[in-house]
């Protein structure tokens, strides 16, 4: 359904102050234990987790475009949420947003990826807090636009990557700016998820009973209906998602990035790569960032390897949108070696820091922090907890939309660390020895301009930000 309306005259209004906002501070200066009034776009896969969390406040609304997850968590709600009662319900989130933002404090969004920007920028506008699951957003335009709406805005925002609130990433930087493993030069990130595919699109099926098409491709170019996209694997397409990259990078990365201090790449480059399309996403990646030196430090390389082996048979390869056995995943060699050698079991995600005098592991959310071996672990004398500690992540965005507090991950900060994540999916585009140069401050690639029409994608009519 369409809102009377334009997307661009709705959020200059809004931007105005025509449409009867009420405080940018949500409920700062009034009693924390009142509850915070929610809704919740996206409520299947993530978005169960997103409406438990809000259910907790005060649930006022869900909206989804397919009718059977939404009557299933509306039902949850209603069942296990006493204040739930009542709550409405919508396909389409420029509706709900239009029609009752009077009665919403705060939004959670957990829609596939080419919907984070729009609910979020009509809830920032609107002096809503905003939680948006990782990657904050579908490309580079879109991720500087958040970052600026929240810096004008001033509504309390947090971008879903749990392990920045956690222990793990903490300790993590604490050790390495104590200098426990030397200067960090390097550091390698994988996973054994495969957000990728071969070829082009399946054959048209019909749409499912309750499922709203059209609403389900919104911004995107229109398509079809066909297999391997609702409700999960649109990760693996170009025009809805960002491959493992935006599945798992938010989480590995996320060391890296706060502990090393990156900002932007100068140069990208994939240096392996099995399977992908214009259409879809390989299903293995081994890609090298270069970062130059900044705030005291070294030039460094951060390397991404996703997915499965590249020996693998064609059919397991062709298994779409899977998590690899351990056996088949695609890992750094220096895993392997490392596993041999100290008898230990690196799981399927995770990163290596490869300093001057040492080597640092974390797990895919922060856990695990360890130099290795043990010994040295344990020979290095424990630094101080300079780092604050927060609460788990969605408690923490509560507490800061009730008090005007910060969050642990606010959109500056997860802006930032999704673009780190959308370059690597620029340089996919470019191929295996075709470095990319990053521009950072003006978000272009100077070598290869045919790359800048995906810094900022067209929007279909009426979905336009």
């Amino acid at each position: 359904m369409r809102s009377a309306l334009t997307r661009r005259q709705w959020l200059g209004r809004a931007a105005a102050g025509t449409l009867g906002l009420g405080r940018l501070t949500i409920l700062a200066g009034e009693a924390p234990s009142k509850k915070l009034r929610c809704a919740v776009i996206g409520c299947g896969g993530r978005g169960r987790s997103h409406t438990n969390e809000a259910a907790k406040e005060q649930l006022v609304a869900l909206c989804d475009v397919d009718d059977r997850n939404l009557a299933a968590t509306a039902r949850f709600a209603n069942e296990k949420y006493p204040d739930s009662k009542g709550l409405k319900t919508y396909t389409d989130y420029r509706k709900m947003l239009d029609e009752i933002h009077k009665d919403i404090d705060a939004v959670f969004i957990a829609t596939p990826n080419h919907h984070h920007v729009l609910p979020a920028m009509l809830a920032m506008k609107l002096g809503k807090g905003v939680y948006v699951e990782k990657p904050l957003c579908h490309s580079v335009y879109e991720a500087r636009l958040l970052a600026k709406t929240a810096e004008e805005t001033k509504v309390p925002t947090q971008m879903g990557n749990q392990g920045h609130c956690g222990e793990g990433y903490r300790r993590l930087c604490e050790y390495i700016w104590a200098g426990a493993i030397g200067t960090v030069t390097e550091a390698h990130c994988w996973t054994d998820r495969s957000n990728g595919g071969f070829g082009g699109r399946p054959p048209a099926k019909p749409v499912p009973p309750g499922l709203h098409w059209d609403l389900w491709i919104g911004p995107a170019p229109f398509r079809d209906y066909h297999d391997y996209l609702h409700p999960h694997g649109w990760h693996c397409w170009w025009d809805f998602g960002n491959g493992s990259l935006g599945n798992s990078a938010p989480h590995s990365m996320d060391g890296p990035f706060w502990a090393l201090k990156l900002k932007w790449p100068a140069a990208v480059e994939v240096e392996q790569l099995l399977g992908g399309s214009d259409e879809m996403f390989p299903v293995t990646t081994r890609i090298r960032y270069e970062f130059p030196a900044r705030d005291g430090l070294p030039p460094f390389k951060l390397y991404w390897w996703d997915g499965r082996k590249p020996g693998l048979d064609k059919a397991a390869l062709e298994k779409i949108d899977v998590v690899a056995p351990k056996k088949d995943a695609f890992r750094p060699p220096i895993v392997e070696e490392l596993e041999a050698k100290y008898q230990r079991d690196f799981t399927g995600n995770g990163t290596f820091y490869i300093g001057d005098k040492g080597i640092m592991y974390t797990g895919w959310y922060g856990d695990g922090v360890r130099i290795i071996p043990e010994e040295a672990h344990k020979a290095f004398p424990a630094p101080p907890k300079t780092l604050p500690r927060v609460k788990e992540s969605f408690t923490d965005f509560i507490e800061a939309c009730k008090t005007g507090g910060p969050t642990a991950t606010p959109f500056s900060y997860g802006a930032g660390l999704t673009e780190l994540t959308l370059v690597g999916c620029l340089a996919i585009k470019a191929g295996v020895g075709k470095k990319i140069e990053w521009d950072g401050p003006n978000a272009r690639c100077p070598n290869h301009p045919e790359l800048d029409r995906l810094i900022k994608r067209p929007y279909r009519k009426g979905w336009e930000v």
